[in-house]
């Protein structure tokens, strides 16, 4: 069952990933990455209220500051994207597995 569970985590994530990096095929501005970076960070916020940011957001929201700062607004706005994929997955996985421990007592 918990094996179950990682594997739905897994490809929930994958599958965000994939529909954010696809999403930003135009040219980016430094407008369209700061509402990117808005949105990850409260995705991520949000996660940290459930307990549950992972590492590799935190990576993320790095690599999209660092990339606006050397004014590579579509890197950066794909980093913003991927990492706000991240942590809707980590909050997907923190309320799922909030009632699927359950399934996993010993009755």
């Amino acid at each position: 069952m918990r094996a179950n569970l990682a594997k739905l985590s897994f490809s929930l994530a994958a599958a965000l990933l994939v529909a954010g990096a696809t999403s930003v095929l135009a040219a980016g501005s430094e407008a369209d990455f700061k509402a990117a970076y808005a949105a990850a960070e409260a995705a991520n916020k949000e996660a940290g209220a459930l307990r549950n940011q992972w590492t590799t957001t935190s990576a993320a929201l790095a690599a999209a500051k660092k990339a606006a700062e050397a004014g590579n607004f579509d890197e950066a706005i794909a980093a913003s994207k991927e990492a706000e994929a991240l942590a809707k997955a980590s909050i997907f996985q923190a309320t799922n597995e909030k009632e699927a421990w359950k399934a996993l007592e010993i009755r």
